[in-house]
């Protein structure tokens, strides 16, 4: 039998396409003066992070904000297992599904799915398609970082890709998570895939007269930020409606909080946040958040 092998989508665009450039691209990641300024190593630490929210923008915009999550991840222990929700952009597919089996592919390396976990969270709202992740860049952006921090020891996944983002969705995934992980003997970590404001021209969200771009998104964000610190996570998505925050995976983020809550979790920090205003400013920005839960 052939194994599935989804190629990347967005190599050359989003990330370099190959290796090389690649492990030098998040190598400043971690050392620039965005970044967190250096590649961790994998220690135990002191804190048992269950979940951390990533961005998934192009590297050049979100990568040192990412590499926040990640390098408090690499300091504290770790896992064997991710499993990474992720916004569906493309529209295609069902609207909350999974890949059960195979490998992704990415110019460092190929990271395979973890079948047993996998087939656990295959239930209720969530179904298996591929048709969902082949084109979609929310969880493949996220996978060279594990590969480089990881290293020769090495991990594997489960991908959900969530097209609906609404209460109820969020709860039962975030049971389902819950309940797969209680069975499973792996060390696993949730991770939500999801950049937040989208403000200006680009996004036909405009500021209000007499605030900068990046300034009105920072003060939108705020706002959600606040509800995920709190664990809230029916108060994120009220919050992201009522207020118009045009954040793309406030549904991945407010299923991993409630997993986490499930599983122990007491605590969320803002590790970092920043804006692609930083890098390029223009009339539109993206705001990123780098936070773990714990």
């Amino acid at each position: 039998m052939t194994s599935i092998v989804r190629k990347p989508a967005v190599a050359g665009q989003f990330y370099d396409g190959d290796s090389d450039s690649l492990k030098k691209t998040l190598e400043t990641c971690f050392k620039n003066s965005r970044g967190p300024g250096s590649i961790p190593q994998i220690t135990k630490g002191n804190k048992k992070i269950l979940g951390i929210v990533v961005p998934h923008a192009g590297f050049i915009y979100s990568g040192a904000i990412a590499a926040y999550s990640y390098y408090d991840l690499a300091i504290n222990g770790f896992a064997d297992t991710f499993i990474i929700i992720g916004p569906n952009h493309t529209g295609m597919g069902s609207d909350v599904s999974i890949m059960t089996e195979g490998f992704w592919d990415t110019p460092l390396g190929t990271v395979p799915i973890n079948k047993n976990l996998a087939e656990n969270l295959w239930t209720g709202i969530i179904d298996k398609d591929t048709d969902a992740h082949n084109h979609e860049h929310s969880i493949e952006v996220q996978l060279p970082f594990l590969q480089f921090i990881s290293g020769t020891s090495g991990f594997n996944f489960v991908p959900i890709c969530m097209g609906i983002q609404d209460i109820d969705a969020m709860t039962e995934l975030g049971e389902i998570i819950t309940n797969a992980i209680k069975k499973s003997d792996r060390k696993v970590v949730i991770i939500a895939s999801s950049d937040f404001s989208h403000a200006g021209f680009n996004y036909m969200s405009m500021p209000p007269e007499n605030i900068r771009v990046d300034e009105y998104a920072e003060k939108q964000d705020k706002l959600a930020i606040e509800k995920i610190l709190r664990l809230d996570a029916e108060g994120l998505i009220k919050t992201v409606q009522e207020n118009n925050i045009t954040m793309c995976g406030y549904g991945p983020v407010s299923s991993m909080i409630t997993a986490c809550k499930k599983l122990g979790a007491k605590k969320a920090e803002l590790l970092k946040y920043g804006t692609s205003y930083e890098v390029h400013p223009s009339t539109s920005c993206v705001g990123y958040g780098a936070i773990s839960i714990y």
